[in-house]
């Protein structure tokens, strides 16, 4: 029932602000469509503002114990290691990872969603990105990175994230300002926080375009109402 903009504010410094919106749309047509409650066929969660196929795999068989396979970063990583003998997976989701994920789920929906989040689970605890602990490992014995002696990455270079100087931080410190405030803000309040103006203004532009900002008439801005 609030503003998409008390989602935003509520997200805080959570990142990726425009999850805020998804996450209020999907609120709103779960209350319209399903009577308030998440609905648990995968279809319907699809369906949802901001919803795709990880989300609602991960929903579906988290929440309701279906059958899914559910692929997040940690999860193509154990792949990638105990059945490709790989150090990392393709930057993006492939068919190839899809298939291999649902032929090694279980058959019984219990068990395959246990499945799914303990291979989660391993992927973030035990097979980290580095310092694996491989002597923690419950399959350690079958993993074919393991047995390969550990080969190192040969895809292409991974991608770190960045973020000191980026638009990213620019977006976040504009936002945080409008968090912080209850009623909207003038123009000299965004701008005392970055001092290179054109950077600043294509992040304010970001934001508007991305409906996370509202600017006034009056030349003040806020974050949104509807």
């Amino acid at each position: 029932a609030e503003a998409p903009g008390e989602a935003v504010r509520a997200w805080g410094r959570l990142g990726y602000p425009r999850r805020a919106l998804r996450l209020h749309g999907a609120a709103q047509a779960i209350t319209e469509r399903h009577g308030g409650d998440v609905p648990s066929e995968h279809a319907q969660l699809l369906a949802l503002p901001g919803i795709g196929e990880y989300t609602a795999a991960a929903v579906a068989s988290f929440a309701y114990g279906q059958r899914h396979a559910v692929l997040d970063t940690n999860v193509r990583r154990v792949f990638a290691r105990a059945a490709n003998g790989i150090q990392y997976p393709p930057n993006a989701t492939t068919a190839a990872e899809r298939k291999l994920a649902r032929a090694l789920l279980p058959e019984a929906d219990e068990r395959a969603a246990k499945w799914a989040a303990a291979t989660m689970e391993l992927g973030a605890l035990v097979c980290t990105a580095r310092n694996e602990s491989c002597e923690r490992c419950p399959i350690s014995a079958q993993c074919a990175w393991r047995l390969a002696g550990k080969p190192a990455h040969e895809g292409p270079p991974r991608k770190g994230q960045t973020y000191a100087g980026t638009d990213r931080q620019v977006r976040g410190r504009l936002l945080a300002v409008l968090r912080d405030a209850l009623t909207p803000v003038p123009q000299a309040a965004l701008d005392a926080v970055w001092d290179e103006p054109v950077q600043r203004a294509r992040a304010l532009d970001g934001l508007v375009a991305d409906g996370l900002v509202e600017p006034l008439a009056d030349g003040r801005y806020r974050l949104p109402l509807t």
